[in-house]
Formats: structure tokens, sequence, C-alpha cells
């Protein structure tokens, strides 16, 4: 598998890619509740979430959007075999491990949605639950029973798997998914008036309020109960003794049915009201409706006497603003889960607050399952499940005595043997015909979620790819962006690449780097070449670089680097350089087993001004100095920096080698191990540094899993790494390459999928299938090759969910669709894509620096040969950053010009320049000398403020505004109010 370079594609979690916190989901806290007396009745620990922390509150309400409101592991990608299985030809294996417990194993040969990338998924029942995989497939390399469950970590067996042949195991199969929990849901509503403090009050209300009501239209419709036939979440929909009507909804897929206090069976003669609390009383979730002030005495979950329900969600309406305010009562064991509340916790937007409620209560109950209240009681059925099907399958597998028993341990969806094929396809044939049915009978009772092509299509996902270079013919060695820019290493050179521009050679195809690391605010590029022992560390003035780009003298080679070469790193193999800069630039570099810790000796904090340009000195190597070597025992293959909370002595270095992840105190040399990896086979992607509230952590990921370990200072001259309740753990279905942070998102790049979950939970959210993948860079915004770009809509296919109202027969062997060999001649067409990290992390970032493509004017030649306007491409800057911008141009003129002018001269020229006119006889663009002085002066404030911008002085006077048929972005111009406003 190839392997990527760290540095551009792991570990660059830079300050931009959001906040990871776990505050903004709330803060456990001891909620007491007393009678009107003052009497002490319960208590419990609650995690309480009121969007008061961990986000900007200076929003007003109703005007935030959000991007992370989603349902986490949802089913339509966690439900493997229902989806991909069931009524389709895979194989099934049953054994019992090394402690003699039984073990089922399904595996499928699949096409991902219809996009021609065929793999295999592989489903593993245990008692402690189900593990599943996807691993690639290759028409040239087979695949064992024996491999796939030692990627699952299961190599020692009592009994060798054999495969199952009867198709009725499907429908076994199927009962032991539905384990994980129901795809359909049930919530309490309990409507509370104003002064109410106990359960008794509440459940006695008869009716509720005109505000309730308008909130249960807004949850769902009435629907009548008798006679009802979709999902009744346990109310009574023949006799009426659960009431006349309920709210019902459907919401991406899943049914809900709202259990309404009002609408429950009332009784005069009962206070408690235990028809009502039967029902609410037993769901897992109850949404509280409670009227009055805010000041009035606020709902607290312990007024509830349940050990049932483990999810609050406190609802308030405002009717002078017309608002819902949201507060969420967790029960203390229930795993982290969002979308976390806005600040303030107010809707304005009932179609929003309505999503946000069901997305929220959806994972709650989601989370709540995952409780040791829960999860042992589905590991305990679990448990007897398997062991019952093993009892039943085993007998009937001893009296088969057929050559397909010589499959144990063969290959996958093997050919048959011919003496056996016909046999062996009508098999198959009544394997498929009745795992179909079984899907079709699954689907009309309600049991799995409705048909996916009709639900979140329009929304607009924050993942979305955007196309950023057509027809790419080159091959990607390494990449990171500058400015707007992207900076490859190709075969066939270094390119500068902007959308819409001609890609820009920098250095030619005898200088091989595979490492880089652009630093716009300190003017530097450093990279690793690779070539053995004559591997270096390069450094380069980045100034330097654009220079040769706008002047386009030459294009530099290999030869002409000898005086960019970082001393001390010859035959290095990898380096790392510290993410956040706002502490001074440290770089690691490895060789061999040898760490050389350089540091830049100027204050890094110095952002690129025209004075900082002045004082650095003229070769980049003079800026660094060489602070000590450490040893270690073997070459390191992952290597991340990690920030100390002084900055002083407690600097680490995060090493992975041979089956471990060390830290290493960079003060002192030494090391201490963090995390010890158990298995036979390891292999490393990545190691992150994620800073919680400002402490540090590191997100370690190899093979499957992906480990969160809390790294906190060093006591005593060692860090204290031992296990802290704030570690976590999860498994990517898919081995992947490389990791990339971007809060509140944790995205796996796997060769042709976008894996993407939560960083605080680990909990799935969208997988993109991608064909062909390679990342590219993801420093700042994220980019990959491939031959086709990331979708917002889910991947529920249409197609798949119509096939089960026409199950079809197969009469020969099925296997999925590969792709079909490219024509003679025919290079495969990849672009590269571009997904906004603003996107991501939803919020607006730094706005990033001009590309250091300078846009060249062209004019050319319409029809009735008078020329065009040439077409530029800029940044659309607000109309207070062009104020800025006027005015310090103006100040600058007045020292920058060698005969003086005056404050009203200066904007008088101004002025001119802003109101350039065309000569519509001789089609070209007049413009006096002191025009031009003027034209030249702003732009080169933009280049200070932008310093990736470049310019060129006899053209700049020329540049119009382009049409916004042509241009992405508005042309930047001063009007004559800016000018007078500014005086």
């Amino acid at each position: 598998m190839k392997r990527f370079s760290s540095s551009s594609v792991s570990e660059d979690l830079g300050c931009g890619r959001g906040d990871f916190s776990r505050k903004r989901y709330g803060s456990v806290e001891l909620l007491i509740s007393s009678d009107a007396d003052g009497a002490i009745q319960r208590a419990g620990r609650f995690r309480v979430e009121n969007g008061s922390s961990g986000e900007n509150a200076d929003y007003a309400p109703g005007t935030w959007h959000r991007t992370d409101v989603h349902l986490e592991n949802p089913e339509y990608h966690t439900r493997w075999y229902f989806k991909y299985f069931l009524g389709k030809v895979h194989q099934n294996y049953i054994g019992t491990d090394a402690e003699k417990n039984p073990f089922f194993l399904s595996v499928v040969l699949s096409d991902q949605n219809n996009l021609r990338v065929p793999q295999y998924r592989s489903i593993l029942w245990r008692k402690t639950g189900t593990q599943k995989i996807c691993l690639p497939y290759s028409p040239t390399k087979t695949l064992s029973v024996k491999s796939i469950l030692s990627a699952m970590s299961l190599d020692k067996f009592e009994k060798s798997p054999r495969e199952i042949f009867h198709p009725e195991i499907q429908k076994d199969l199927l009962v032991l998914e539905e384990q994980e929990g129901s795809v359909n849901f049930k919530f309490g509503v309990l409507y509370a008036k104003d002064g109410q403090l106990t359960d008794d009050e509440m459940f006695s209300n008869e009716t509720g309020s005109e505000s309730f009501q308008r909130f249960l239209h807004l949850l769902g419709d009435t629907i009548t109960l008798k006679g009802w036939s979709g999902y009744r979440g346990g109310l009574d929909t023949k006799n009426d003794t659960t009431g006349t009507c309920s709210i019902y909804t459907v919401f991406q897929g899943h049914e809900i049915m709202f259990h309404v206090s009002t609408m429950l069976p009332y009784s005069r003669e009962n206070k408690q009201q235990v028809e009502r609390k039967r029902h609410i009383g037993n769901d897992i979730v109850t949404i509280i409706f409670q009227e009055g002030e805010e000041s009035s005495p606020a709902f607290k979950p312990s007024m509830i006497r349940s050990h049932f329900t483990h999810i609050f969600a406190l609802v308030r309406y405002n009717k002078q603003n017309d608002s819902y305010r949201l507060k969420i009562f967790s029960e203390e064991s229930v795993p982290l889960f969002g979308p976390p509340l806005p600040s303030p916790p107010v809707f304005t937007n009932h179609q929003e607050f309505r999503d946000f409620v069901l997305v929220k209560l959806i994972n709650g109950e989601k989370a709540t399952l995952e409780t040791p209240t829960f999860s042992q009681k589905r590991q305990r059925t679990l448990d007897m499940l398997i062991r019952s099907l093993y009892q039943d399958t085993m007998p009937d597998l001893h009296k088969v005595n057929n050559m397909l028993n010589r499959r144990s341990f063969s290959d996958v969806l093997p050919e048959s043997p011919k003496s056996t094929r016909k046999k062996e396809e009508a098999r198959q044939a009544e394997f498929v015909r009745l795992g179909q049915a079984l899907k079709l009978k699954t689907t009309v009772k309600g049991d799995t979620t409705a048909n996916l092509s009709t639900t979140s299509f329009c929304k607009k996902e924050p993942w979305e790819s955007q196309s950023f270079c057509s027809n790419f013919p080159h091959e990607v060695v390494c990449a990171d962006s500058w400015g707007q820019s992207l900076l490859v290493s190709t075969d066939a050179g270094i390119l500068l690449i902007d959308d819409g521009q001609p890609s820009v050679q920098v250095f030619d195809k005898t200088l091989q780097i595979k490492q880089m690391n652009v630093l716009e605010a300190l003017d530097l590029l450093i990279a690793r070449t690779d070539k053995g022992k004559d591997s270096r560390v390069l450094v380069f003035r980045l100034s330097a670089v654009q220079k040769d780009i706008e002047t386009k003298k030459f294009i530099r080679s290999k030869y002409d680097c000898k005086e960019n070469k970082l001393e001390r790193t010859k035959g290095c193999h990898l380096y790392a350089i510290n993410t956040h800069h706002g502490s001074e630039l440290r770089i690691v570099v490895a060789i061999r087993n040898k760490l050389l810790l350089v540091t830049k000796k100027y204050n890094s904090r110095d952002t690129l001004t025209s004075t900082s340009l002045l004082s650095s000195p003229e070769s980049p190597l003079e800026e660094f100095q060489y602070i000590r070597e450490i040893c270690l025992s073997d070459p390191p293959v992952v290597m991340t920096l990690v920030d100390g909370p002084t900055g002083d002595s407690d600097n680490m270095i995060c090493v992975a080698y041979r089956h471990q992840f060390d830290l290493v105190n960079e003060s002192t040399g030494e090391s201490y191990r963090l995390h010890q990896v158990e298995t036979n086979r390891v292999n490393f992607v990545a190691a992150i540094d994620v800073y919680e509230d400002g402490e540090a952590g590191l997100l370690l990921c190899y093979n499957y899993v992906c480990q969160y370990r809390k790294v906190y200072p060093f006591s005593g001259g060692s860090p204290l790494v031992q296990p802290s309740a704030y570690d976590f753990h999860f498994s990517w279905n898919q081995v992947p390459y490389a990791v990339v942070c971007a809060f509140p998102y944790v995205l796996a790049f796997t060769t042709d999928s976008i894996e993407i979950r939560l960083v605080v939970n680990g909990n799935l959210v969208h997988t993109a299938v991608v064909p062909e993948l390679q990342l590219v860079a993801s420093r700042s915004d994220i980019y990959f090759k491939a031959t086709a770009a990331v979708s917002g809509s889910s991947d529920g296919s249409s197609k798949e969910m119509g096939s089960k109202s026409s199950p079809q027969t197969p009469t020969a062997y099925e296997k999925p669709e590969v792709p079909l060999p490219s024509l003679e001649g025919e290079v495969p067409c990849k672009n590269l894509y571009k997904i906004p990290l603003s996107n991501l992390v939803g919020r607006s970032i730094e706005r990033p620096l001009k590309s250091p493509l300078a846009p060249k004017v062209i004019a050319t030649t319409t029809s009735s040969g008078i020329p065009s306007l040439p077409v530029m491409h800029s940044l659309s800057l607000s109309r207070m950053e062009i104020k800025e911008i006027a005015s310090r141009t103006r100040k600058e003129l007045l020292g920058l010009l060698d005969e003086p002018i005056t404050k009203m001269e200066s904007a008088q020229k101004v002025k001119k320049v802003s109101r350039r006119q065309s000569d519509p006889k001789q089609g070209a663009v007049r413009s006096s000398s002191s025009d031009r002085i003027i034209s030249n002066s702003f732009e080169g404030y933009s280049e200070r403020r932008h310093p990736s911008t470049s310019s060129d002085p006899d053209t700049l006077a020329n540049r119009e505004e382009s049409s916004p048929t042509s241009c992405p972005f508005q042309q930047i111009s001063l009007c004559d109010e800016d000018i007078i406003d500014l005086k």
C-alpha cells in the first residue's frame, strides 16, 4: 500500500482546524429535587447541556447555520447484513475461538453503490458485539477466511470455521443484526405547567395549552390509533386502550411515535396516572414542555421517578419572539452525542428547531444503548442467541458430506468444480430467492429504514467537494497549499496549481521532493528530497520562489539548491514540524534511528511584512540553529511534535516504531511508552496532536484503530501517560492510509472511500465512495485526486430499494461488476478536488493569503477586432477592508513617493484610479503616469498584506472589473464615496 508523507497529510493540525472541546457537550452536575415544603425527594448526576459554553455567545438567536447536525451511526451505513448481504450470494461460516466461544462470519464481494468499486465486506458476530471491516478486492490475489479473521484480530480457534450452506441461516443472522437496536423510535412528551415540581402534577394535566398544541403539530402529524398499520411504539391500535390519537412522524427514514401525556388515558381516581407513566416512564428519551418564564422554577430530571429514562429534553416557548429554547439532561453514564447546542440555545426558525431536536433525540437514544444498563443486557441476549444458533447449526453441518465442505479455508466465492456446478447454481438460486423474500418482508413490516433515496438529498453537507483542477495527468507525490494555490510535487517536477489557471513549473523533475511544508507567515518552504543516503532537508525563502515565478527567469533544478540544504540532515527519511506556530518553529529530522532537533532563531510570531522582510537574513538557513541529537532504538515510521503547556522543557516528540507509540522529551531525550499495539502486524497511519481546551492529546491511528490518549504535563521529569477517563478509541470500517482532523470531524482516507466520523465519540456520520482516491494535501483546505467527486447525499441506492419489489433469481454464480479495462491507449481521467475547511469546521476561518500565481493580462481579440477586457481573479473584499487598504495606501504614499504630496493630492490621485475609463475609439484603457504610480503603490500594499500576490507594474493600471460570467470573484475597486469617507 502506498504511503504518503506524514507531514503533508496527517499531522498538520493547525490552529485553524476548529475547536476540540468536550465542554460544548455540557458538564456533569448533581441535581437535587425537593417538594413544595423544601424536603429533598431525589438526587441524580446528569450532564447538563444549555449551550452556555464552548461557542461564541454573540450570535443573535436564529441567525446561526449549523453544519454538524447529523444522525450518528445511521442505519444505512451500519446495517450491513440487511443492505449488502441479504438477498445476494454470500458465504457464512461458523466456528469457535480459543476460549470455546462460538462465532459466525459473513463475507460478501460487493460493488460500492454501483460505482464499480468491488470490495469484500465482512461481519464477525460474537457475544461482545459485531465487528465490520472492508477489505480490498484484487482479481489476482485470493482472499482466505483465515486472512479475514486475522484482520479482525482472531487468529486462534478451538474449531476451524466451516461454511453454512442452508439458506435459512439468513433469517437467523438478520435477528442477530437487529440486536444492535431498533430502527424506529418512541419518545415521551410530558406537559408541565408553570410551578409544577413533581411528576404526579405533570402527569395529571388533562389538556395542554395552545403553545403546546403548536409544538405537537411541529413534531408530527396527529393519527388515529385504531386501525393504524404503521409503527405503533407499543400503543394499542385495536381497542383504544392507550387513547384514540397520537403524534407520529417519519424523519430521515425512521418512524417515530410520540407518547404524549395529554393524549394517553387519564384517570381521576388514580393520582399517579399509572397508565401514562407506564408508557412515558419506559421511554429512554422524554421531552418536557414547560410553561412559564425563565425566572420560574426550572425542571430537574430528579423530579421524574424512572429508572429507564436516561435523557430529558426541556423545551420552553417564548411568545414575544416566537422562539424555542432547548436544554438537554443526560444521565451521567450516557456517552457524549451530538449535535452540541448552539449558544444561546434559542431557535427562531421552527423547522430548524424540529430537525435539531429529532436528530439530538435519536442520537441520544442510540448513545444510551451503549451504557452498562443496556449494553450488558444486549450482550447477554446476543450470547444466548449465538450459542443457541450454534447448537442448532452444527448437527446439520455434520450431515453434509460433499465437495462443498472442502471450502472451509479455501478462497471466498470460488469457482465450483464442474461435477457439482449445476447443484451449486441451484443452491445459490434458492439462497438468493429466500434472502430477497426475507428482505422484502422485513421492509414491508417496517423493521428497516424507509426508502433512503427520498431523504437528505437536498441537504448540502459540509464534506461536499469542489472541482479544483480537471484532467490532471501527473502522479502526485506530496503537496501543500500556498494561499489559494497548491504546490504539488509530481513525476514531472514541482508545479504550482491554481483554480482556473494553467499550472506553473517551479522546480524541474531533477528535484524529487517527498515531503513539504509551505509556511506563508514565516516566508519559508521546507522540503525533503528522497535519494537514499543523499536525502536532505531543504529550506527556501518563499518570497524568492515567488519572485522566480513572477519574473520567469529560470526553473530551478536540484543543482540550484546546494545553498538550501539544512546542515546535518543528510540521509534523512522523515521530518516533522510543530503545527501550532504560536511558539517557536521546531523541526525534528529523523536520520535512521537518530532525531535531529532544529529550531528557528528569530521570533516566529512576526508576520510577513515589509519590516520583517528587510530584517530577515538573505539565506534562510541562517535562521535555524542546531539544538541536540536524540537516539532511538529503531527508526521511526510516524513522528509528531507535541507542544507542552509552558514550551520550556516540556515539549515532546511522539514516535511510532515496531509495535509501540513512545513519547520522547525534547530536552532530555528520555522516552516513555505511550501505547503498546497488541497485534501481530502493525500498519502505522498517523499520530495527530489534538489540543482539547489547551491540553495536549494524541490521536493514535494504526490498522483499523484510532486511539485517543490524553497527554498530561511532565511531572518530575516524566510525562503522565497513564490511562485516563478521557481516553477513548474507535475502529474504522476500512484500513486508512491517512487521517485528517477538521473538528468536529475526523476523516479517514482509503483507496476508494472517505470515512467521516466525529472526533468526540468516534461515531460514523458518512461514508463517501470515491474511486481511485489519493489524498494530496490537508493543511488548510483538503485536496484529493480521484475520478469522481464527493457528493453530499447519502449513499442509499434507489436502485437497490427498487429491487425489493421484483426479486430476481440468478441462473449463474453472481459476482459484482469490476471496472472495465481502458481502451488501448486511453488514459483514465483524474481530477483534483477540494473540500473547503470552512465548510467542515462550520465557521468562518482566517482569510487565506492570495494566490502566488500572477494573473497575467491577455488582450484577446473579439470578432469585431477590438481587444476584449482582461480577466482577473482576486479575492472579494468587504467595504471596510477596501477602506482600510485605501487609507493605509494613502499614508504610505506620503513616505514612498520622492516628491512631497499633500493628503488632498494623494486622494485626488486615488480618485483618478477609480475613474479610469475605456476609450471606445482606441479600444485601450487610458492611464496617466501618476495613476500608474498610485496603482503600483496600491498593489504594493496588497503584496505586503497578502505576500503571495504578485503584480506587474505595467499591467496593473490596465486591469478592469471582469464580467460575472467569466470570473467567480468580484474585482476590487475603489469608489468616490470610499475616498471621500477616508478624508
